[in-house]
């Protein structure tokens, strides 16, 4: 018996399925616009993504130039939002804002645009390319919409985009030290406190430059020692000075003697 339910259910679910296909490529066929029209924003309601922006494909060429233009516009950028496609619906948005500068959506669309770069930026270790696309959106989005009921999100996620930067930055720095590249080191964990003056690894920051200051004595030639040691010696008296009760002041201590011993002698 549940064998027999499940055959009919499974057989009218494949007659529903193929009349849905047939009636699609009926409208995909037909030279009614207005229908296209209708059922493009049928199966938009419907999340069915996928075949309204084929439909709202063929509008947009029918209706360049029209009033009608700006609505389908606007649905075909959301539904690429819809289907997840991010980078798409970023640029279809973007484009948006330029074509309909005047339209009710534009504030809609200007933040659309940027939060789509939010959502299509990765985990910190790979490319910002995104992230940095969509904090230049949000300010741009700020400060041509300040009254903006969504300017506190937009800020809200430029400080979750920036701390995301501010992490790479930082690994950045670490990585350099952890391959014993010291000169590149000191040099990235320098700007990474030039571009983040508040980040949330300050501390380690310091130590980490007066650290690979003095690897980087420790390992040079004999003509370069001092001059490098002397700098080692000051990023010590900087990090000591602004962290005076460190967890990492003891392991610092001990560099810095050994640094203090290399300049005497």
């Amino acid at each position: 018996m549940k064998k027999t339910a499940l055959f009919i259910l499974t057989f009218f679910s494949i007659l529903l399925f193929n009349s849905a296909c047939n009636e699609y490529k009926k409208i995909l066929k037909s030279d009614n616009i207005e229908l296209k029209y209708e059922k493009a924003v049928e199966y938009y309601q419907q999340h069915d993504y996928f075949k309204a922006i084929q439909l709202f494909d063929e509008l947009l060429t029918y209706f360049r130039g029209s009033a009608r233009a700006e609505d389908i516009y606007y649905y075909y950028a959301y539904a690429h939002y819809g289907q997840g496609d991010y980078v798409l619906a970023a640029y279809y948005f973007q484009n948006f804002t330029q074509t309909f500068s005047r339209s009710r959506y534009t504030e809609e669309a200007m933040f659309m645009a940027a939060y789509c770069e939010y959502l299509d930026s990765p985990v910190y270790s790979l490319d910002q390319s995104s992230t940095m696309n969509a904090i230049r959106g949000m300010q741009n989005f700020i400060n041509t919409f300040p009254e903006s009921s969504k300017v506190a999100q937009a800020n809200e996620l430029i400080d979750k985009m920036r701390s995301k930067l501010q992490r790479k930055s930082f690994e950045i720095g670490k990585l350099y030290f952890s391959t014993e590249d010291y000169r590149s080191s000191i040099a990235a964990l320098n700007a990474h406190l030039k571009d983040f003056p508040d980040t949330g690894h300050k501390e380690e920051t310091y130590f980490l430059i007066f650290k690979s200051y003095y690897l980087y004595a420790n390992k040079s030639i004999e003509s370069k020692k001092r001059e490098r040691y002397i700098n080692a010696k000051e990023a010590y008296e900087t990090f000591a000075a602004l962290f005076p009760e460190s967890s990492f002041l003891r392991e610092a201590n001990v560099f810095y003697r050994n640094t203090l011993n290399e300049l005497n002698n």
